[in-house]
Order: C-alpha cells, then structure tokens, then sequence
C-alpha cells in the first residue's frame, strides 16, 4: 500500500516565528528540509505584507517559493505556488452600512478602556477581516510585551470579544483573540478552515500547527476541524518538535 498524501498547515505568530517577528535561519532550514518529504502551507490572520516580512524579509518571491500553499487573512488571500485564489471581500460580505456600525461600536468600546499605555492603529481594515487592537498596532515591542502581560491578567481582550460577540453576534459575524494584541472579526466561516477548500481533496492527511487552539483563539476551528489533525505548539522550537514526530510516524 502506497503511504497517504501529507501536507503540514502551520500558523505564523507563535509557530514559525516568535509573535511579530521574523522566521530564523534554523526555522526555515528546517522547513525547506521537511517540504523534501512533504509538502507545506502557511495560514496566517495578519495581511500578506505582514506575513511576507516575517517570512522571507519582504521578499514576495521567496515566500511563495518557500510553501507550496500562502494564505494570509485567514486564506481568504492565497496561493498554490504563484497562481493566486480569488480575493475575498468583507464590505461586499456585510455592507458598509453594518461595517460601519460595527467601526463606531468599536472605537467607543476602547476609548473607555484604561490600559498602562495606548497608541495608534486601533482599527486595520484588511480584505476580509477588521483587525481591532485596544493598545493600537503602532505600539513598540517593549509596549507590546507590557499590553500582553496586563491582558492575561486583566482579559481585556476576552471581554471586549464577548461585548462584539453580544452586539454583532447575529450580524453574521465571528471574533477571535488574534496574535498578542488584537481581535479580529470577520463573516461567519471566514476563520481558518476557509483555506481547505482549495487542498483538502489533494491530500488524505492534513496536519496543523498552531498556539492559538484553545476556544477563541483564531487557530481554534482549524485546530479543531474534523478534517485536520491538530497540534498545540508553545513556539518556533516546539513546532520543529512536533513536525519531527509526525514525519517519524509516516
């Protein structure tokens, strides 16, 4: 009998690399010696320039080189080597009206919440999600890491997904706990599992590999998805732990 077709999914942030920072030279060594054995997919929420630099240091070529499948905004921007997939739209999804409404919602949301620090970039519109960041994305890395502390203490951003989850629940929308320092909304169904459409039925065993899988977290319904097998890594190094047993198993 010939072995199942195997394709590895990783996240980005907290899998490939440190949150917000760049892949090291092991890592993607490791990855271009792995994708000899099977192919790769990369799925990240961030926006492909994003995710572009974190990968390959801002070099687009590289990065589509470097998988056999790119998806940024949750796969709703996507490649099968460089032949891109239709771009997805949330203002043609909901509406500017409901987009709107929900902008408004969210800006008095976090102009009353008291952090120790706050800076700018508070909503990102991407193409398929809204990206909401109560400390703003602006925020330095030293500024990130105190925000990440006092949200796990003070669930800051678990409430304010609860209160989105309260006001625009029925708006056919979903929230998840993005990265270290924001929530991201997006249409129903648009969260990770979106990417499979466009492998699921190339391959027999698709594996996953995140750190947000916990309900909530926006590696959860991949992470949990019926048609995944799911991996909980804790770091870049953990994730090299866990590709090693699986390809030890196949």
């Amino acid at each position: 009998m010939s072995s199942p077709k195997t394709i590895l999914v990783f996240d980005v942030d907290g899998t490939l690399t440190a949150a917000r920072q760049g892949i090291t030279a092991e890592m993607r060594e490791f990855l271009a010696e792995t994708r000899k054995r099977v192919p790769l997919a990369v799925v990240g929420g961030s926006d492909f320039k994003k995710i572009t630099e974190q990968l390959a240091g801002h070099d687009r070529d590289l990065l589509l080189s470097s998988f056999d499948y790119v998806f940024s905004e949750n796969g709703l921007l996507g490649f099968k080597g460089t032949d891109a997939f239709p771009v997805q739209s949330i203002q043609k999804a909901i509406g500017d009206e409901k987009l709107q409404e929900l902008i408004n919602f969210a800006l008095r949301y976090m102009s009353e919440i008291r952090l120790p620090k706050k800076r700018g970039n508070f909503v990102e519109f991407r193409n398929g999600m809204i990206n909401l960041s109560p400390i703003g994305r602006s925020c330095s890395q030293e500024e990130r890491m105190e925000f990440v502390k006092f949200d796990s203490e003070n669930g800051i951003r678990l409430k304010f997904a609860e209160e989105l989850k309260k006001n625009f629940g029925k708006c056919g929308l979903q929230f998840a706990i993005g990265g270290q320092i924001s929530v991201d909304v997006f249409p129903t169904g648009w969260d990770k599992t979106f990417c499979l459409q466009y492998f699921e039925n190339d391959y027999d065993v698709i594996h996953f590999f995140g750190d947000k899988t916990a309900p909530g977290g926006n590696d959860h319904e991949i992470f949990a998805d019926e048609r995944t097998i799911g991996h909980t890594v804790e770091g870049p190094e953990d994730t090299r732990k866990q590709v090693e047993a699986v390809l030890n198993a196949i």
